[in-house]
Order: structure tokens, then C-alpha cells, then sequence
């Protein structure tokens, strides 16, 4: 699959790296493709090639946003028609927000006009991306969006990226929700100084 990922922090290089060695081409749209970090993200790994944000956005099927939400409109306006693409939100309001929207999801579908946008990779840190395995029980990720389409590939990448399931909260009213559930692991990693190694898992009877 073709995936650009906007954005080359943790949480973006994390899900290029992991997809990447999962067979999938990874467009990573950055404004700084000589950055020597994402210089040796490319070496490291064949699929991953630096672009544009434009050029990025035009070449996937599926686009992953992890950037802070209050560079959501600046990157809708550089990514152009995307229209007919998966959108994949990442990004939690913590510090900043997108707009006067309730979640930067809500911004995406409004901005792009694209209703196909899920909320997913939002509720663990990107250390626990890279490696969802505990001993032995991998830990569960998370999406919610009313997109049927989406939801289903964005999983297919949950699973790709090593997690056991990717549990649906349900539409996009439980986007909100969604990012709640994400204040919980960051209450108890940082406030609580339970630290970043730590992450969610459902178990059933």
C-alpha cells in the first residue's frame, strides 16, 4: 500500500520505520527532507522516501497526519485535493488545537471535505509503537470514525505495526471520547510518573 505520512517526529518516523518493514511505501511529506535524521530514517529503509507534503499526499492511497493539531489547516492547504484518500488523524488536542474544531478529526473532514478520515494511533506513546510486545501479550490500539473503509485499513496498520487488535470505539461522535481515552495513558505516564512504557490492553472472559 501506498501511505504518506505527514510529519517525521517520533510518532510519524515510528509508523514509517514499522510499516515500512511491513512491505508498505511510505511517502514521508516533510518541509526538511535533508534533516540528517530523516536522511538516515531513508537509509535504514528502503520503502521510506522523503517528499514534499504536496507530493506526498498525491502519491498514497492512505495519508497518516501526526503533526500538532494547530498545523492541521496549514497542512490540508499544502496537501491539495485529497479527496478519495484514507485519512488517519494521530494527533490528541493537549497542548494545541485545530481551530475551534472539538478534535483535529473534525477539522480534517471539514477542511478536505473528505469524510473518510478515522482517529487512530493516538492512545500510546511511540516507544510502545515501535514495540507493542510485552513479554509475550502485545497490547491493543484504538480507532473510531464513521468510515467503514477506513477503519478497516487503518486496523490491517494496527496489525502491521505489531499490535494483538484494534478495537472500534464507533463513529466520528466517539472521536472525542477517543482522545479522552488518550488523556488517560498520558495522566498516567507523565503525571503520575508511571513512565512511557505502559499501554492499553482489553481482555475479555
Amino acid at each position: 500500500m501506498n501511505i504518506a505520512i505527514i510529519g517525521s517526529g517520533n510518532i510519524g518516523s515510528t509508523l514509517a520505520r514499522g510499516l515500512s518493514k511491513s512491505g508498505h511505501q511510505i511517502y514521508l511529506g516533510t518541509r526538511h527532507p535533508e534533516d540528517e535524521k530523516i536522511k538516515n530514517l531513508i537509509r535504514e529503509n528502503n520503502n521510506i522516501e522523503a517528499l514534499s507534503v504536496s507530493e506526498a499526499a498525491q502519491r498514497a492511497e492512505v495519508i497518516i497526519i501526526a503533526a500538532p493539531p494547530d498545523a492541521t489547516k496549514d497542512i490540508v492547504h499544502h496537501m491539495g485535493d485529497v479527496k478519495g484518500k484514507i485519512l488517519i488523524d494521530t494527533m490528541n488536542s493537549v497542548r494545541t488545537k485545530a481551530g475551534d474544531f472539538v478534535s483535529s478529526a473534525e477539522a480534517l473532514r471539514v477542511w478536505t471535505g473528505n469524510n473518510d478520515v478515522v482517529k487512530c494511533f493516538n492512545t500510546t506513546g511511540f516507544n510502545i509503537m515501535a514495540n507493542p510486545d510485552f513479554s509475550g501479550i502485545k497490547a491493543d490500539m484504538f480507532m473510531a470514525g464513521s468510515s467503514k473503509k477506513g477503519k478497516e485499513i487503518a486496523r490491517q496498520l494496527a496489525l502491521d505495526m505489531g499490535f494483538d487488535e484494534c478495537y472500534d470505539f464507533g463513529g466520528d461522535d466517539k472521536i472525542p471520547l477517543l482522545e479522552q481515552f488518550a488523556f488517560i495513558w498520558i495522566n498516567l505516564a507523565i503525571n503520575q510518573n508511571l513512565g512511557r512504557d505502559i499501554a492499553f490492553k482489553l481482555l475479555k472472559k
